[in-house]
């Protein structure tokens, strides 16, 4: 409608210009001289002016009706530019209330970017049925579509991202938890099955699709079965029967089975970890302790013995060396001195004895003046006659000797028949210990210092020396 209104103005402007242009005056022509015309009739002048009024009236007319159409053309004009702009409006608040101001999709691009579309869209439209075409709600949708996708795939690159972050994680740990055992020295075949089973691990962590199926992944069971297998390699290459386990700085030696029975039973590889293998290589060492510190002097070469220690006086004692054997035992120096004596001794005595005793007495008193006056006299006579014999016997023996003294005449060669001497001194000191423990009486002092020659393990060595004033040596029973 709108469009006939349109075209109807313009073929009333292209009348209005064309009876304007027929009213335009002529311009004034310089006359020219023509020959004389003849006089017009009336009838001719007439119908000239005939014409020009008609002319005029069509102007007026279509003037007339070129003001009403524009005014109608203003009018309806203007009607559709109130409704248009009043579509807009109302388009416009729909956007609004999809697309509100601060809310969560009015924060991402794809909420602003489909509202300023919208509102470039409505701007532009030149009709109200344009501005009506416009689907807000399917604008918002399609924008929260694509926000909501983003998301997805914002959450899944964040997944991915923090999967595979788990698995560097996992892969790290891995292999830091196999570097220890690859650092050892592993025979070939052992260093292949350790390289392998890092690999089969690392490839299960690249082949898991989600983060807990890559924390499930435990490398535990392969280092424990792996961290066996180097210790019972370990244990079978020392050449001897017996190998020395350490753990916390406590050393044992124990034999090839028990040390693998040992191993065998820990069920964690970290704790495994914690144990060290050596070679048993023994050595002698001599110790010079009192009697009271090595088992009372009791000992014989080849006694298995074990030998405790403390660091201080109010410490308490703890197990240094086990394992070890008795090679030798030297008596204190006073065990070699000997001092005996015996004596006996008979007497036997008589005696006789005889007396005779003669007395007289005779007294005289004067009193010459009054004064008394006695004289007296007594004669005594003993005669005595005395008998006696004794006999007596005594028998004694004295024995000193010094069997380190002898010792050393007979490395001089200055004892006769020296081999009877060193036979017969050959058990002497261990003699003296079974005397006592067969009589059940101490001869020698409990602080009587012995010399002990031990065969231990080297490593044991600088222990023992360093704690020889609190070491004590026990026997093993059995």
């Amino acid at each position: 409608m709108s469009e006939d209104i349109e075209a109807k103005i313009r073929r009333l402007r292209e009348l209005g210009r064309a009876s304007a242009e027929s009213e335009t005056p002529q311009p004034i022509k310089t006359p020219v001289k023509k020959p004389p015309r003849r006089p017009r009739r009336i009838g001719s002048i007439r119908e000239k002016e005939r014409k020009k009024r008609i002319l005029i009236g069509a102007s007026i007319i279509i003037t007339v009706i070129l003001i009403i159409s524009i005014g109608a053309y203003v009018y309806l004009q203007s009607s559709a530019a109130n409704e248009l702009t009043k579509a807009k409006k109302e388009k416009l608040a729909e956007v609004n209330a999809y697309f509100k101001p601060g809310s969560e999709l009015m924060n991402t691009s794809f909420g602003k970017n489909a509202r300023d579309e919208l509102i470039k869209e409505i701007n532009s439209a030149q009709s109200v049925d344009q501005v009506k075409s416009i689907n807000v709600k399917a604008a918002y949708q399609k924008a929260w579509s694509q926000y909501q996708a983003y998301l997805q795939e914002q959450k899944r690159l964040e997944m991915e991202r923090q999967l595979n972050q788990t698995k560097k994680e996992k892969i790290d740990q891995i292999e830091a938890q196999f570097s220890p055992l690859l650092a050892m020295p592993l025979p070939d075949d052992l260093k292949k099955k350790v390289v392998d089973s890092m690999k089969n691990l690392e490839e299960q962590i690249m082949n898991a699709t989600s983060e807990d199926r890559v924390k499930s992944i435990n490398a535990d069971p392969y280092l424990l079965e792996l961290w066996r297998e180097y210790y019972y390699y370990l244990i079978d290459s020392i050449p001897t029967k017996n190998v020395i386990l350490e753990k916390d700085n406590v050393k044992r030696i124990v034999s090839k089975a028990d040390a693998k029975a040992l191993l065998g039973g820990i069920l964690d590889y970290r704790e495994l970890t914690q144990y060290h293998v050596y070679k048993v290589e023994y050595v002698d060492i001599a110790l010079v302790l009192p009697r009271s510190r090595i088992n009372g002097a009791f000992l014989t070469p080849g006694d298995e013995v074990v030998l405790f220690a403390k660091n201080a006086t109010d410490a308490p004692f703890r197990e240094i060396v086990n394992g070890g054997y008795v090679e030798l035992v030297l008596l204190p120096t006073q065990a070699g001195s000997i001092s005996v004596s015996e004596a006996q001794s008979q007497t036997s005595s008589s005696s006789t004895t005889s007396s005779n005793q003669y007395s007289e007495q005779h007294n005289t008193q004067y009193t010459p003046g009054g004064n008394s006056i006695t004289n007296g006299q007594a004669i005594s006579d003993t005669y005595g006659n005395s008998q006696t014999s004794s006999q007596s016997a005594s028998a004694s023996y004295s024995y000193n000797v010094n069997l380190a003294e002898i010792l050393k005449a007979i490395a001089a060669g200055k004892i006769q028949a020296s081999e009877d001497v060193k036979e017969q001194l050959r058990e002497y000191g261990w003699k003296i210990i079974d005397l006592e423990k067969e009589s059940g009486m101490l001869v020698l002092d409990p602080n009587a210092q012995f010399l002990v020659i031990l065969k231990v393990p080297s490593m044991f060595v600088p222990e023992v020396l360093s704690n020889q004033q609190y070491l004590y040596i026990a026997k093993v029973a059995g």
